[in-house]
């Protein structure tokens, strides 16, 4: 087993989790503004923001997959080592 690579592909899963962290902060800024929207009416920013909203979560969606595999794929070598 080559430690040098496991540590690589930790820092790499450490920086996915960062991407995952700052996609659910952006979630949550949107919806503070989806928030405001209901005292302040806007249909146009609004639709936008809805839409944002629904494209964070995919993303969400899509780097927590990504890590899950990854972090298989990192356990798997640890354990041949």
């Amino acid at each position: 087993m080559d430690e040098s690579k496991l540590e690589q592909m930790r820092a790499t899963l450490n920086k996915l989790e960062d991407i995952k962290n700052s996609q659910e902060s952006i979630i949550d800024k949107i919806n503070h503004v989806i928030t405001d929207l209901f005292q302040h009416p806007d249909d146009e920013l609004e639709k936008a923001m809805n839409a944002a909203h629904q494209k964070s979560s995919d993303n969400v969606d899509a780097v927590r997959e990504a890590m899950e595999e990854y972090e298989m794929r990192i356990n798997k070598l640890e354990n041949q080592g």
